[in-house]
C-alpha cells in the first residue's frame, strides 16, 4: 500500500435529496450528508467530523437516527445492490455496528427508514415496484414482518414509528396513508381511507395516537387513531412564482442535479411533476416537524409556519411565520428566497430550528426570535454560509493567500478560505460559469462564462469585472505560475493573453476536438493540453508551436498534468489507464482497475500523486508509480470528480465534483519524512479596494461624525430641558405631599378619638350579650332534659311491639313452606307432560327444515344464474360509461390548455400588481415617518385634552340651560313636522317621474357600454395589424442590410483575388495568398450558421407573409360586403328621388291645365288680354337662351347667377318633412353638387342661408333634365 495519506478536514456542501437529511446529535452538533460522507458539525466550535460511506458506494439514499441518539442508519447502493449500515455514534471515531445486506425478499433500494422508540427495531421502506415495508430486529439482522404498502407503483415518501409504541407504524405516500400495527409476527392495517386519496408528502407524530399529515395542495390533516379530527388549508400570503422557479430550474439541464434512477425518494422534481398543473401554485408541505407546543411545517417556497395547539381542544392555530431572507448577492434577489424546504429538525431543547432546502442550503433560527417578532414574519439565517446548489465546474487556488475559487452551473462564483473554513466572497450572475482561475497573488480571477470570458478584481466585499473577451463557452482557463500570462480555450484554439496589457499575444491551434485540460509547467515556458480528440500536445510559448505530441484517437482524455521538472506528462482518460508520456511517446500505462480517472494532480515536490475517479473516490499514490495496486482509496464524493488540486505548499488537497461539494484534505507521508513547506513568508493580508468606495466610505464617515455631533448637541439640550421640567415637577410634588401629610395627621387624630369612643361602646355591648347568653343556656338545658325522658318511654313501648311482630312472622313462614312443597310437585308433573309434546313437535319441524333446505338450494342455483346474466348486462353498461368518460376527459384536456393560457395572462397581471405593491411600500415608509411626527402631536394634544376637560365641566352647566330652551323648540318642531308631511305628499308624484327618467337613462348607458366594447375590440384589431406590418418592415430592412454586407464582402474578395492573380507565375507566393484568402473568407462553421439562420428566416418570412395575406383577404371580403350594403342604400335613394320627380311632373301638368282653363275663362269674360304664357317643360325649368333656368321663391324677384325666373308666381308643391309643409324650394343649376349641413347650404352661389336640408343627390349627368338636387327647408 502507498504511504501517502489524505485525511478529510472540511467539506463545503450538502446533498438535499437524501431522505431525512438533517438532524441533531446533541444541542450543538448536527449531522447531514455531504458528498459520500455524513458530517458531524459543531455549530459553536465550527469543527467537522466525518462518517465515510461504504466502499464502492454509489451514494447515500436515506438517513435515520435513533431516538436515544446512539445509532445512525444509512441506506446506500453498492454495486447496484441495496445496503443498510448502522453506525454507533457514541464511539470515537464512529464504528459500524451492523450491516444489513442479505435480503430474502426482492429489493432495489431503501427509500425511507425509522428507528423504534426503544431503538431496538428498524422500519425500512423499499422503492417501487416492490414497495415492501420491512420490520427489522436489527441487532440480530432478523426480519420480524414484511408487508406490501402499495400495488400501483405509487411513491412512498416517509415511514415512522409512534413516539411511545413499538408496534404502531405510519406510512405516507402518493395516495397512501396507512396506520399499521405489529402483532403476532405480522403488520396489519388498522385504518381505512375515507374520501379522495391525497398526495401525502410528509407526516409527524404529535402524540401517541395523533398524526399531522401534509399534502402537495397545501392541506394539513390531523388524524387520531386513523380518524380525521381536524383539517386546514395553508393560505398563500404572496403572489407565488413557483412556476417561475421551475422555469429557472428547467432552463439548464445541469443547473440542479436531481437524483438519478437509483435515488432514494421520488425527488423534489418528481413530486412537482406528479402534481397537476392546476396545483403548481399551491404551497406543498414537503416537511413537518413536531415540538412540545405543536408543530412546524413548510408552506410553499421559502416559508415555514408554526402551529400551536389550542388549549383544551383537538385542533391547532397558526401562531407564527418564518421566511427565508432575500439574498442581495443573487442575480435575481426577488427569486432567491423561493426555495422549497425539504427537511426540518428541532434541537433537543427546542431552542433551534434547522431546515434544508431544494437549493442545497442549510438555514437555522432560534425559536426565541420567533416569539419576539409576533407582528411580522421572522427570518432564517444561514447555518454556515451559502453553498453551491449544482455541479462545481471550476476550481483553483493561489500562492499568496489561503483562498480557493470555485464556479458552478448554479451561475455563482465563490471564494473560500481553507484556513478559517469560511466563505470570503460570493456572487451570482445571469450566465453559467464553466471555468475559473485564480491569480497567484489572490487579487484577480479569470472566469469563463457561457457568453464571455471575464477578467475580474477580488475586492474587499465584491467581485467586479474590468475586462471582457468575446470568448463564448470557455471550458478551461489557467493563470501561469508567475501570473504574467493566462490561457483560455476558445473552441479548438488555446488563446494566450498577457495580464499587463490584457492583449491576446498568441493562438495555439492544433486540436480537432474539445479541449478538456490545460496546465503550465513550472517556469511558464511550456503549456500542455489534452482533449477529446485523443491528443496530448506540449506547446512552446516563445514560438507558439508544438514541441511534442502524443495522439491516441481511441482515448478521450479528461485531465493532464506535468512533473515539476517538466520532463514527464501524466494524462488520464476514458480508457481506464494512467499514462506517463515523454518525448511524444507513452512510457508506461497503469491500469485504473475498472474505473475511469477524471482528474489528476502531482505534488510540487514530485513525490505524491492524487487521482479523482468517475465514482467519486480519491486515490493517493506515491511517485514513482508502481504497476501493482499500490494506492490508498478514500470515499469522497457522490458523483464524478471534476477538479482536483494541491495547494502551493503541498499541505492541502482540494477536490470538487458534480455533487456540488468541495472537500479539503490534509496530506502527509506515513514514512515520517513529512512534506516540506516550501514557503517561509506568511500569507498576505492585503485586499483590493476601489478609490470610489474609499471616498464614499470617507464621506459616509464624515456625515456620521457630523450627525453624531449634532445628536450630542440635541441630547444635551434635551437633557437640560428635561432637568428643568423635572425640577419644577419635583417642587410641585413636594408641596403637594407636604399638604397631604398635614391633612393626614389631622385625620389621624380625629380617627384616634373616634376609636376610643368605639372601644368603650363595644365593651358595654359585650357585657350585655354575655348575660343574655348565660340565661338562654340554662333554659335550653331544662327543656332538653324533659324531651329525653319522653323519648325513652316511647323507645320501651316500641321494643315490646317488635317482639310480638317477630313471633307472628315466624308462624307465617312455616305455613308458606308447606304450601310451596305441594305446588312444586304439581308443577313438575304438568311440565313433564308438556315436554313430551314438544319433542314430537321438534322432530316434525326438523323434517320440514330438511325439505326447505332442498328447495333453498334449487332456488339458489336459479338466482346465481340470473345474477350472472345481470352482471354481464351491468358490465356492458359500465364499459359504455367508461368510453363516454374518456371522451369527456379529452375535452377537459383541451379546456385545461385554454386555462393555462389564461393563467399565463393572469401571471403577467400579478407581476404588474407586484410592481404596484413595491411603489405602495415606498409610500408606506414615507407615511410611517409622518405617523411618528403625528404621534408627537398626539402627546401634545392629550395635554390639551386634560385642560379642555375642565372647560367641559363649565360648559355642561350651560348645556342644562340650553336643554330647557330645547324643550320649547320641540313644540315648534311638532308644528313644522305636520307641514313637512303635507309637502311630501306633493313631492311623491314628482319622484315617480324621476324614477321613470332614471330607468330610461340606464337603458341609454347600457347601449353606450355596448358601443364602447365594440370600439375597443376594433382598436385592438387595428393595433395588432400595425404591429405585424412594423415587424415585416424591420425584417425587410435586415434582409437589405445583409444583402449590402454580402455585396461588400464579394467586392473585397474580388479585389483580393485580383491581387492573387498577379502571383500566378510564382506558385509558392500564390499558394500563400490563396491560403490567406481561405483563412480570411472561408469560415465553415459561420457559413453553416448563416445558412441555418437564412433557412430559419425564410421560413419565418413565409409564415408571416401567409398570415398577412390571409388578413388582407379577410379585409377585402369585408370591403366587398360593405360596398354591397351601401350600393343597396344608393339604389333605394335614387328610386325615391325618381318617384318624387314623377309626382312633381304630374303636379305641373295639373297646374298647366288649370292655367289654360283660367286663361280661357278670362278670355271669355274679357278681363285680360289674350296673351299665351311661355312654354314650361315637364320639370318646371324654362328652356330659353344658352343657360338653364332656375325656379325661385315668390319674394325673390331678381334671379341669382343671372338666370331668368321660370315664373314670378311659381311655387311648387313641396313634400312634407317631419309633418310640416314647406312653402319655398330652391332649384340650382343641374351641374352643381351640394355639401349640406344644418343651417347652411355651402354650394349656393351667394351662400344663401336656409334652415335645413332633407337630403341631397349628386347629379351624375347634367344633360338629364330630370335629375335634381332637392332641398327642403325645416
Amino acid at each position: 500500500m502507498s504511504t501517502v495519506v489524505a485525511q478529510s478536514l472540511h467539506v463545503f456542501g450538502l446533498r438535499s435529496h437524501v431522505a431525512n437529511n438533517i438532524f441533531f446529535f446533541d444541542e450543538q452538533i448536527i449531522i447531514f450528508p455531504s458528498g459520500n460522507h455524513c458530517v458531524k458539525y459543531n455549530m459553536d466550535q465550527k469543527w467537522q467530523k466525518f462518517i465515510p460511506g461504504s466502499d464502492k458506494s454509489q451514494g447515500m439514499l436515506a438517513l435515520s437516527i435513533s431516538p436515544n441518539r446512539r445509532y445512525l442508519a444509512i441506506s446506500e447502493t453498492v454495486q447496484e445492490k441495496p445496503l443498510i449500515t448502522i453506525y454507533e455514534l457514541s464511539s470515537i471515531p464512529c464504528r459500524k455496528r451492523k450491516i444489513l445486506n442479505n435480503f430474502d425478499f426482492p429489493v432495489q433500494r431503501f427509500t425511507s427508514m425509522a428507528f423504534s422508540p426503544d431503538s431496538k427495531y428498524l422500519l425500512t421502506q423499499t422503492s417501487p415496484p416492490e414497495s415492501n415495508l420491512v420490520y427489522w430486529l436489527w441487532e440480530k439482522q432478523k426480519v420480524m414482518a414484511i408487508i406490501r404498502t402499495d400495488s400501483q407503483n405509487n411513491a412512498v415518501y416517509q415511514v415512522s414509528f409512534s413516539p411511545q409504541d413499538n408496534t404502531q407504524v405510519c406510512v405516507t405516500g402518493n395516495g397512501i396513508f396507512k396506520l399499521l400495527r405489529f402483532a403476532e409476527g405480522t403488520l396489519k392495517q388498522t385504518n381505512f381511507q375515507r374520501g379522495e386519496p391525497q398526495n401525502y408528502l410528509s407526516h409527524t407524530w404529535v402524540s401517541e395516537d395523533k398524526i399531522v399529515v401534509g399534502t402537495d395542495t397545501g392541506r394539513l390533516f390531523l388524524f387520531e387513531s386513523g380518524d380525521q379530527r381536524w383539517e386546514t388549508s395553508i393560505m398563500v400570503r404572496e403572489p407565488t412564482s413557483d412556476l417561475r422557479n421551475l422555469e429557472v430550474i428547467q432552463e439548464s439541464e445541469s443547473l440542479i442535479e436531481f437524483p438519478t434512477i437509483s435515488s432514494p425518494l421520488p425527488s423534489y422534481e418528481q413530486i412537482l411533476t406528479a402534481s397537476s398543473h392546476s396545483q403548481l401554485t399551491m404551497p406543498q408541505v414537503f416537511a413537518v416537524a413536531a415540538y412540545s407546543k405543536g408543530f412546524a411545517c413548510s408552506a410553499g417556497p421559502g416559508r415555514v409556519l408554526l402551529f400551536e395547539k389550542v388549549e383544551e381542544k383537538d385542533f391547532y392555530h397558526e401562531s407564527r411565520e418564518i421566511r427565508i431572507p432575500v439574498d442581495p448577492q443573487s442575480n435575481d434577489p426577488s427569486q432567491s428566497d423561493k426555495q422549497d424546504i425539504l427537511c426540518m429538525c428541532f434541537s433537543p431543547s427546542e431552542e433551534t430550528l434547522i431546515a434544508s432546502t431544494s437549493k442545497n442550503q442549510l438555514y437555522s433560527i432560534t425559536m426565541s426570535l420567533t416569539e419576539i417578532s409576533k407582528g411580522e414574519p421572522a427570518h432564517f439565517e444561514y447555518l454556515m454560509y451559502p453553498l453551491h446548489s449544482a455541479s462545481i465546474t471550476g476550481l483553483d487556488t493561489c500562492i499568496r493567500k489561503p483562498l480557493i475559487a470555485t464556479c458552478s452551473l448554479d451561475r455563482s462564483i465563490r471564494i473560500w478560505n481553507y484556513e478559517s473554513n469560511t466563505l470570503e466572497l460570493y456572487k451570482e450572475y445571469q450566465e453559467e460559469a464553466y471555468t475559473i482561475s485564480l491569480h497567484p497573488s489572490g487579487h484577480f480571477i479569470v472566469v469563463g462564462f457561457a457568453d464571455k470570458l471575464r477578467l475580474m478584481n477580488l475586492l474587499i466585499d465584491d467581485i467586479r469585472s474590468f475586462k471582457e473577451y468575446s470568448v463564448r463557452g470557455c471550458k478551461e482557463c489557467a493563470f501561469s505560475n508567475g501570473g504574467h500570462l493566462f490561457a483560455a480555450v476558445n473552441g479548438n484554439v488555446i488563446q494566450i493573453f498577457t495580464t499587463t496589457s490584457l492583449e491576446n499575444i498568441s493562438n495555439l491551434k492544433g486540436h480537432t476536438g474539445k479541449i478538456h485540460s490545460i496546465v503550465w509547467n513550472a517556469d511558464d515556458s511550456k503549456l500542455i493540453s489534452c482533449g477529446t480528440d485523443g491528443a496530448v500536445y506540449e506547446w512552446n510559448l516563445s514560438t507558439g508551436k508544438r514541441e511534442t505530441e502524443c495522439v491516441l484517437k481511441s482515448c478521450s482524455y479528461n485531465c493532464v498534468t506535468i512533473s515539476p521538472d517538466s520532463k514527464i506528462i501524466f494524462a488520464v482518460g476514458s480508457d481506464q489507464t494512467l499514462k506517463e508520456i515523454a518525448d511524444s511517446s507513452v512510457l508506461r500505462e497503469m491500469s485504473a482497475f475498472d474505473v475511469v480517472y477524471t482528474a489528476i494532480v502531482i505534488s510540487h515536490s514530485g513525490r505524491m500523486m492524487f487521482v479523482g475517479t468517475s465514482v467519486g473516490t480519491i486515490r493517493a499514490m506515491k511517485y514513482p508509480l508502481s504497476l501493482q495496486k499500490e494506492f490508498n482509496e478514500y470515499q469522497a464524493h457522490a458523483g464524478p470528480v471534476t477538479k482536483i488540486l494541491l495547494t502551493f505548499d503541498d499541505q492541502f488537497l482540494l477536490t470538487a465534483a458534480k455533487d456540488g461539494c468541495l472537500f479539503t484534505w490534509k496530506v502527509f507521508d506515513k514514512d515520517g519524512r513529512g512534506i516540506k513547506r516550501e514557503r517561509e513568508v506568511g500569507f498576505a493580508e492585503e485586499v483590493l479596494v476601489t478609490k470610489t468606495d474609499m471616498e464614499e466610505k470617507a464621506q459616509v464617515m464624515l456625515e456620521l461624525k457630523t450627525r453624531v455631533e449634532e445628536l450630542k448637541m440635541e441630547n444635551e439640550y434635551q437633557l437640560r430641558l428635561k432637568d428643568m421640567n423635572y425640577s419644577e415637577k419635583i417642587k410641585e410634588l413636594t408641596d403637594k405631599f407636604i399638604q397631604e401629610m398635614e391633612s393626614l395627621k389631622t385625620k389621624n387624630q380625629v380617627l384616634k378619638t373616634e376609636k376610643e369612643k368605639q372601644d368603650i361602646f363595644h365593651r358595654e355591648h359585650m357585657d350585655d350579650l354575655l348575660d343574655k347568653q348565660s340565661r338562654e343556656l340554662q333554659d335550653l338545658e331544662y327543656c332538653n332534659n324533659q324531651k329525653l325522658l319522653l323519648e325513652y318511654e316511647k323507645y320501651q313501648e316500641l321494643q315490646l311491639k317488635s317482639q310480638r311482630m317477630q313471633e307472628e312472622y315466624e308462624k307465617q313462614l312455616r305455613d308458606n313452606d308447606e304450601t310451596k312443597s305441594q305446588a312444586l310437585e304439581e308443577l313438575t308433573e304438568f311440565y313433564e307432560a308438556k315436554l313430551q309434546e314438544k319433542t314430537t313437535l321438534l322432530e316434525e319441524a326438523q323434517e320440514d327444515v330438511r325439505q326447505q333446505l332442498r328447495e333453498f338450494e334449487e332456488t339458489k342455483k336459479q338466482i346465481e344464474e340470473d345474477e350472472d346474466r345481470e352482471i354481464q348486462d351491468i358490465k356492458t353498461k359500465y364499459e359504455k360509461k367508461l368510453r363516454d368518460e374518456k371522451e369527456s376527459n379529452l375535452r377537459l384536456k383541451g379546456e385545461t390548455g385554454i386555462m393555462r393560457k389564461k393563467f399565463s395572462s393572469l401571471q403577467k397581471e400579478i407581476e404588474e400588481r407586484a410592481n404596484d405593491i413595491e411603489v405602495l411600500k415606498g409610500e408606506q415608509v414615507k407615511l410611517q415617518g409622518v405617523i411618528k411626527s403625528l404621534e408627537k402631536d398626539i402627546l401634545g394634544l392629550k395635554r390639551e385634552i386634560q385642560e379642555r376637560d375642565e372647560t367641559i365641566q363649565d360648559k355642561e352647566k350651560r348645556i342644562y340651560d340650553l336643554k330647557k330652551k330645547n324643550q320649547e323648540l320641540e313644540k315648534f318642531k311638532f308644528v313644522l313636522d305636520y307641514k313637512i308631511k303635507e309637502l311630501k305628499k306633493q313631492i311623491e308624484p314628482r319622484e315617480n317621474e324621476i324614477k321613470v327618467m332614471k330607468e330610461q337613462i340606464q337603458e341609454m348607458e347600457a347601449e353606450l357600454e355596448r358601443f364602447h366594447k365594440q370600439n375597443t375590440q376594433l382598436e385592438l384589431n387595428i393595433t395588432e395589424l400595425w404591429q405585424k406590418l412594423r415587424a415585416t418592415d424591420q425584417e425587410m430592412r435586415r434582409e437589405k442590410q445583409k444583402e449590402r454586407d454580402l455585396e461588400a464582402l464579394v467586392k473585397r474578395f474580388k479585389t483580393d483575388l485580383h491581387n492573387c492573380v498577379a502571383y500566378i507565375q510564382e506558385p509558392r507566393q500564390l499558394k500563400e495568398k490563396v491560403r490567406g484568402l481561405f483563412e480570411k473568407y472561408v469560415q465553415r462553421a459561420d457559413m453553416v450558421e448563416i445558412a441555418e439562420m437564412n433557412t430559419d428566416l425564410q421560413q419565418e418570412y413565409a409564415r408571416q407573409r401567409e398570415h398577412l395575406e390571409r388578413n388582407l383577404a379577410t379585409l377585402k371580403k369585408k370591403v366587398v360586403k360593405d360596398s354591397e350594403l351601401h350600393r343597396t342604400d344608393y339604389v333605394r335613394i335614387m328610386q325615391e328621388n325618381v318617384s318624387l320627380i314623377k309626382e312633381i311632373n304630374e303636379l305641373r301638368r295639373e297646374l298647366k291645365v288649370t292655367r289654360s282653363q283660367v286663361y280661357d275663362l278670362e278670355a271669355a269674360l274679357k278681363l285680360t288680354k289674350k296673351v299665351r304664357p311661355q312654354e314650361v317643360t315637364e320639370t318646371g325649368n324654362v328652356t330659353g337662351g344658352e343657360g338653364r333656368w332656375a325656379l325661385g321663391s315668390r319674394d325673390q324677384r331678381q334671379p341669382q347667377v343671372h338666370l331668368p325666373l321660370a315664373s314670378k308666381a311659381a311655387s311648387p308643391k313641396c313634400l312634407p318633412v317631419s309633418g310640416h309643409i314647406h312653402p319655398v324650394a330652391f332649384w340650382e343649376p343641374l351641374h352643381a353638387t351640394y355639401l349640406c349641413s344644418k343651417g347652411s347650404v355651402r354650394a349656393l352661389p351667394h351662400s344663401e342661408k336656409i334652415l335645413g336640408v332633407s337630403y341631397c343627390v349628386r347629379i351624375q349627368n347634367p344633360s338629364d333634365l330630370r335629375a335634381y338636387c332637392i332641398l327642403y327647408i325645416t
